[in-house]
């Protein structure tokens, strides 16, 4: 919270800029680059988002979703680093053992897994979302196997696979003393307690969507971007600050995605908004199969190979942020607010407090 406190004030320094054309100069202060600021992380989100965009094969793209039943998100809440982690390993195991079966599809697929905790209205609500091609090369390499038009795998069966895994992992955590229980989930702390509750949980349906995206993948990848780089919520969404009360937007989906205004006291939305703070060095971005970081430039050629597809042409990184920023998203950042001129810069302000590590 300080890190956001600060971000963009004079706290941080700065530098002058002023137009070339009216003259107006103006004051641009340094972002505090936490990964959980609202107003920071702009460029590294449009970096990502081009750098998936250029790994698109030419087929069909699905958009899957698992996610965890209350009781579970309650540990998760109070056992982030190890359950979250859980919950990447178990959506992938799921994806990767259901595709390579030859009763479903036969091939090795690859994925984009983005953790996502927070629903619209603040509360803690963890699941991933998982952008998956819909077919991949057979076991022996020489060909593309392609799933049905419109349909990946079967949701059932994901369920099932997931449910069984996830809790499989769970209960090895719990075996190893590496959960903790506080307030009042302190109860399951007793050997007895916690497999009663494992055994409630396999009772009971785990959700998983699974479905082509609308408009194809780039529009699935636009948005997962907006929650790659932020946390909880956009400034766009603040309504209104006023007299210890902030109202901002959301949309109640049980109400047919109506559009609404919460109005929550200063502490309640802090305090919200601090769930969903990531343990330190936790990836909240996960690539797997022939998309996993060691192996994704061989296994993409492989796939480019076997579907025909082009190579696309690497393209060189902008000499200064603020050009790479331009060509990534199509906004200038040293535009004059009043007249549209360019802006120079003039000197740089000295921050008025001690500089701090970097948590980005």
């Amino acid at each position: 919270m300080g890190a956001i406190e600060a971000c963009r004030t004079a706290a941080l320094g700065g530098h002058i800029e002023q137009c070339a054309d009216c003259g107006l100069i103006r004051q641009a202060y340094n972002s505090c680059r936490n990964r959980h600021c609202p107003k920071c992380q702009g460029l590294a989100r449009a970096e990502w988002l081009a750098e998936r965009q250029a790994e698109l094969l030419p087929t069909q793209y699905f958009h899957v979703v698992f996610t965890l039943p209350a009781p579970i998100a309650q540990i998760a809440f109070h056992n982030k680093a190890i359950v979250y982690a859980l919950l990447f390993k178990a959506a992938a195991e799921t994806l990767r053992t259901i595709a390579a079966d030859p009763k479903h599809l036969g091939a090795e697929i690859g994925l984009v897994a983005v953790l996502h905790a927070w629903g619209q209205n603040l509360h803690h609500h963890p699941y991933v979302h998982c952008v998956v091609p819909g077919g991949g090369p057979s076991p022996d390499g020489t060909r593309w196997v392609s799933c049905r038009p419109g349909f990946f795998l079967p949701v059932q069966v994901l369920s099932r696979l997931y449910q069984r895994l996830f809790l499989e992992s769970l209960q090895a955590a719990f075996g190893a003393g590496a959960l903790g229980f506080f307030g009042d989930l302190g109860k399951l702390a007793a050997p007895a307690s916690f497999a009663q509750l494992i055994a409630q949980m396999r009772e009971i349906d785990w959700v998983v969507f699974a479905k082509p995206p609308f408009g194809g993948p780039r529009q699935v990848l636009a948005y997962l971007g907006r929650y790659t780089h932020r946390v909880a919520i956009a400034n766009s969404r603040l309504a209104k600050i006023d007299n210890g009360q902030v109202a901002f937007r959301w949309k109640d989906y049980r109400c047919r995605d109506k559009a609404k205004i919460m109005t929550l006291a200063a502490d309640e939305f802090i305090r919200r908004f601090l769930l969903h703070t990531l343990p330190d060095g936790f990836h909240r971005i996960r690539h797997y199969g022939f998309l996993a970081n060691g192996c994704r430039a061989a296994k993409l050629a492989l796939c480019r190979r076997l579907l025909a597809a082009p190579t696309p042409q690497p393209v060189p990184p902008a000499a200064d942020y603020r050009e790479q920023y331009r060509r990534l998203t199509g906004r200038s950042l040293d535009v004059c607010a009043c007249c549209g001129g360019p802006m120079s810069p003039l000197g740089a302000v000295r921050p008025t407090r001690p500089s701090r590590p970097d948590t980005s």
